[in-house]
This record gives structure tokens, C-alpha cells and sequence, in this order.
């Protein structure tokens, strides 16, 4: 009996199903199961790994010292005022006589604002007459008048004596006002480092006013401790530190108004092609300092004394203790690298929370 070519497909379909597709499924499960368990039990490598510690390591960073050009330009908040007002004191004794012009009127500098009735006693004349008595006259006093002059140009702010007012050598009577303004900020202790050699002009920008322009007769001035006091106690650590005042003239053909905000720029210096590094890796801002050496042999850290010059705040002149192309810490160990981050006293960096700077 023959069986037809349909019949015969038919019947190699029903083993493949019965038997065949069964053992494939088998052998590919038993396959799978081997190789969970090489993995498992039977690491490819034969090192053992201790979970607790730390794989991954901190490599300190390092700059190298490299010629440069730092320009000291010191930038300050500050704000326009208008210069303080001239006092006009009396020169003399006696009472006011006339007074030569009124409050809020524009003078000129030696114009007379008043004068004062001065009053001199005679000494007493004695006379003999015809009889040879002997008499004694007081003699009127002398009468002259003294006028008082404005110290200043600018505008009589204010007048404060009126007619027949009696006033002495000294008393301060009116005011002057100067048409002139000047720009005025504070300066921090540490930026006074970098104002050793003091220029005696500055740049000054006014928000939303002209273009730069150079005001003259630049002044930095702190108050002795216990200055403007008669308090014995003045001057203690209660009193706090008096703070450093920068002061500079606006030219008078420069239109401004007190209260406008403004930026003092002072250029205290330019060096270049001199020696620098980043401030964050020396310890000490002036004069004297430190680093933390590398050695290109074997990477070991050895502090070295250097000698400081200029700064602009975020580098600094290396005058001596390094050469070209010499590898420093980037950061003092015991100071902040980034947020987070410390490095410690042994060179190696802690950070929490933080990525340290590349």
C-alpha cells in the first residue's frame, strides 16, 4: 500500500510535534540553566571582590605654573553725593549789623555775606587843667565793622543769624552749599592688600547715566578708632571696625545727581609675563604664602614657601619659589574646592553631595 506525499507530510508533522519541538525546548532550557549558574557559582574571574570596599578613587588636581598677565583693576559699589556744604564761621567779636544777601541765593567764593559792629574800648585819657587838678575821661569806644566772607562758591544753604545778634570768634553762622558731586564706596580689609600702591584717579560708571569718565583726586581714607567720639569706651571690639572709605571729584562738566548708583573702577597696576597661579591653591593672599608641590618623580606633596605679588582676585604673581611649568595642588588642603567638597590635611578630597571641579 502506498501512502500519498500529503500523508507523508503529514505524518513527519506530527512527530516533529510529538517529539522533536519537546526536546528542542528541553535542551535550550537546560542551556539557559547552565549558564545562570556559571554565573552565579563560577565568576570568570578568579580575584575576589570585597563588596565594602571602595573601587573607585580621588585624584587630587594640580595646575601648573605658567606665565600670565594680571591686571589689578579693584571694582567697587558706590553711589554719587553731593559734596558737604562749606561752614561760614564769624571772625570776630560783636553783634551783626547788616546782612549783604539771603538764604538760597548763588554766591561766589570771598563774596561778603554779613558784617559784624565790633566794638573797641578806648583806654582812659587823663588831663590836668589850668589848677593842676588831674581828671580822668573814658573816651567812646572805637566802632568798626568786620564783614564775613563765603568760603566757597556755591549756594547760601543756610543763614542762621539775623541783625543785632550778638556772635564770637568761631560760631559757625551759615552755610555753603558747593554745585560739585563726588563718588564715594566702601572698601573691604582685603581689598585694601590690593591697593598698596594707591593711583590718585579711578574709572566711574553711573547706572543709566553718561559713559565712563575718569574722576580725579582719588582719596582712601579710615577713621581712626574712637575718632569723632568723646565716649572713653570707643574704639573697643563693641565699637566695631571703621570702615575704609574711597572718595573721588566728579568733573563739573559731567552732569550728575546725588543718590545715582555707580561703580568706582581703580586700576592699581598690570604686570605681564610673570609667573601666576589660581588663589584658591596658595595659603596667604599677600606678601608671603604657600603651596603644595608635586613631584614629577613620584607624585609626592611637599609644602613650599613662595613669595606674592600682584593679584586681581582670582590669580596671583608668583615673584619667587616656583619655576615655569611646575605642579601645584590647584587647592590648599583644608579648604573649600567646590560646594561640598574639602580637601583634606593627607591631600585626598572629601565630598559630599558635590563633583570636584575638573
Amino acid at each position: 500500500m502506498s501512502i500519498s506525499p500529503v500523508g507523508r507530510w503529514g505524518f513527519a508533522m506530527n512527530v516533529a510535534r510529538k517529539w522533536v519541538f519537546p526536546i528542542l525546548r528541553l535542551l535550550l532550557i537546560g542551556l539557559i540553566a547552565l549558564g545562570l549558574v556559571k554565573i552565579a557559582f563560577f565568576p570568570s574571574s578568579a580575584e575576589a571582590v570585597d563588596p565594602a570596599f571602595p573601587t573607585g578613587s580621588l585624584v587630587e588636581p594640580t595646575v601648573s605654573v605658567l606665565p600670565g598677565t594680571i591686571s589689578n583693576d579693584v571694582t567697587l559699589p558706590a553711589i554719587v553725593v553731593a559734596d558737604p556744604a562749606v561752614p561760614v564761621t564769624a571772625t570776630a567779636l560783636g553783634t551783626v549789623d547788616e546782612l549783604f544777601i539771603a538764604a538760597g541765593a548763588t554766591v561766589g567764593m570771598g563774596a561778603p555775606l554779613y558784617d559784624i559792629r565790633v566794638e573797641t574800648v578806648r583806654d582812659p585819657v587823663e588831663t590836668t587843667d589850668a589848677l593842676g587838678l588831674v581828671s580822668i575821661t573814658q573816651p567812646p569806644p572805637r566802632i568798626t565793622f568786620v564783614k564775613v566772607l563765603a568760603p566757597a562758591s556755591g549756594t547760601l544753604s543756610a543763614l542762621g543769624v539775623i541783625h543785632g545778634q550778638n556772635v564770637a570768634v568761631g560760631d559757625t553762622t551759615a552755610q555753603v552749599a558747593p554745585p560739585t558731586f563726588s563718588v564715594t564706596g566702601s572698601l573691604s580689609p582685603e581689598q585694601q592688600y590690593r591697593l598698596l600702591t594707591r593711583p590718585s584717579d579711578a574709572s566711574v560708571s553711573i547706572d543709566g547715566g553718561p559713559a565712563p569718565f575718569t574722576c580725579t583726586a582719588l582719596s582712601i581714607t579710615t577713621p581712626l578708632a574712637g575718632a569723632g567720639t568723646s565716649d572713653a569706651a570707643a574704639g573697643t571690639a563693641d565699637s566695631g571696625t571703621p570702615a575704609t572709605t574711597v572718595r573721588c571729584a566728579v568733573p563739573t562738566e559731567v552732569t550728575v545727581f546725588s543718590g545715582l548708583a555707580a561703580q568706582i573702577t581703580i586700576a592699581a597696576g598690570k604686570v605681564e609675563n610673570v609667573l601666576v597661579v589660581p588663589t584658591t591653591a596658595v595659603q596667604g593672599t599677600a606678601g608671603n604664602g604657600v603651596v603644595w608641590l608635586v613631584s614629577p618623580a613620584d607624585g609626592t606633596v611637599t609644602e613650599r614657601p613662595v613669595t606674592l605679588g600682584m593679584t586681581d582676585g582670582l590669580t596671583v604673581q608668583i615673584v619667587d619659589g616656583l619655576v615655569e611649568g611646575d605642579q601645584i595642588n590647584e587647592f590648599v588642603p583644608g579648604a573649600a574646592a567646590t560646594d561640598g567638597c574639602t580637601v583634606l590635611a593627607d591631600g585626598s578630597t572629601e565630598c559630599i553631595g558635590a563633583v570636584m571641579a575638573p
